[in-house]
């Protein structure tokens, strides 16, 4: 088994933030059921080129381990439906704009009233209360406004976004974690709760020591690039043939890294034997290290630098990594068969557990490939009355 069979969601998220969440909870074991659009779906159904088949990558990529249905939600028969599935399930998360829900008669009241013990995550931007809860919430927007651009990218240009959508994806992970902690209190009380997901304070709560350089000195810190502000060399360096990141972190590693680099005037050179002298010197030793890993091609120093105990890294493409040995050797590649899309992979979760093992996964839905097995199955349609919604046009 896995550990959250037995549970059921009612997946009402598009785009990254909630289908991310979702996602992680059908990994876990959870029966997703997530409603969708008839005729349109998640919008990430048309985020493309790139297509694998006739299927979005970009939607392949984060629904996994769900079962798609269409729905109306805003027609009298649909309520029905949905009302029907919330009262079979433990969890709902949805990531429309706060005050959507409500107005579809499904907000966290009218639901907690009907099912007190439903688990239910919202994400939003900005958060469900305050002054700018109504301001969408666009990865690259809460990054800028949270603080992780201004951190991010050369010490004399421009901000820089993280080159994933760090805060949706984070959010999401956040979300997972309420709804688990929600869950567990559930088991004493009986009742359930609302989890309010803010995805501006999920990436603010990411600049964690940033943050206490602020509240200890008064002053924010400032975009670095790829240096350390104590730590030297301790940054990214462009190889012969590619880039690596080095992790000088004392004087030990210092003289292990000169070793390696057969740089013995380097090594005895006592303007720099001392961390504390290496900062204070950074402009001059600085380019003196980048022309020496000039010299080498990366892999001849990643296996240089291996030998000699010194901490380093490829920085590897997304090519390179989806194919690299060691997600290989650990399991982590899933290979998922989809009917028009072939073999989809894609990396699995990243929780390993023990005893209740994330080992199952069951390739992206087709848009409503479950609408009839849900109402019929599940909710208790007739074929006859299911056939009905369908040419009502609510499913």
């Amino acid at each position: 088994m896995r550990p959250l069979e037995g549970l059921r969601v009612v997946d009402l998220t598009r785009v990254l933030s909630g289908p991310y969440c979702t996602m992680q909870l059908g990994d876990m074991g959870a029966e997703v059921i997530k409603v969708e659009a008839p005729g349109k779906g998640d919008d990430t159904r048309a985020f493309a080129p790139p297509y694998q088949g006739d299927q979005a990558a970009y939607f392949l990529s984060i629904n996994r381990n769900k079962k798609s249905i269409t729905l109306d939600m805003k027609s009298k028969a649909g309520k029905e439906v949905l009302w029907r599935l919330i009262d079979a399930s433990d969890i709902l998360v949805e990531n429309f704009r706060p005050g959507a829900m409500a107005r579809l008669g499904f907000g966290y009241e009218a639901v907690r009233k009907r099912k007190p013990a439903m688990v239910y995550a919202s994400i939003s931007g900005f958060g469900q209360t305050g002054p700018q809860k109504d301001r969408p919430g666009y990865d690259v927007i809460v990054q800028g406004e949270a603080g992780v651009m201004d951190i991010t990218g050369p010490a004399d240009g421009a901000p820089y976004k993280v080159g994933t959508a760090i805060g949706d994806l984070v959010s999401g992970l956040y979300s997972v974690q309420g709804i688990l902690a929600a869950l567990y209190a559930a088991r004493v009380t009986g009742q359930g709760q609302h989890i309010d997901i803010s995805m501006y304070e999920v990436v603010a709560s990411l600049l964690t020591f940033n943050a206490s350089i602020y509240f200890a000195t008064g002053e924010s810190p400032r975009r670095r690039g790829n240096e350390h502000p104590t730590i030297v060399p301790y940054e990214t360096m462009q190889a012969a043939d590619g880039w690596i990141n080095l992790a000088v972190a004392n004087d030990d590693l210092w003289q292990r890294f000169c070793k390696a680099a057969e740089a013995t005037d380097l090594a005895a050179d006592t303007r720099y034997a001392k961390a504390a002298d290496r900062v204070r010197k950074r402009a001059e030793l600085v380019p003196l290290v980048r022309a020496l890993v000039k010299e080498r091609t990366r892999d001849d120093w990643m296996a240089r630098l291996e030998a000699a105990g010194v901490p380093a890294g490829a920085i590897r493409t997304v090519g390179e990594v989806c194919e690299s040995d060691l997600l290989e050797a650990r399991g982590m590649i899933a290979e998922m068969e989809h009917s028009s899309a072939g073999i989809v992979k894609a990396v699995k979760n990243a929780v390993q557990m023990s005893g209740t093992p994330l080992d199952a996964y069951a390739a992206p839905p087709q848009l409503g490939e479950h609408t009839r097995e849900v109402l019929t199955g599940l909710l208790g349609y007739t074929a006859a009355e299911a056939e009905q919604l369908a040419r009502d046009g609510v499913v």
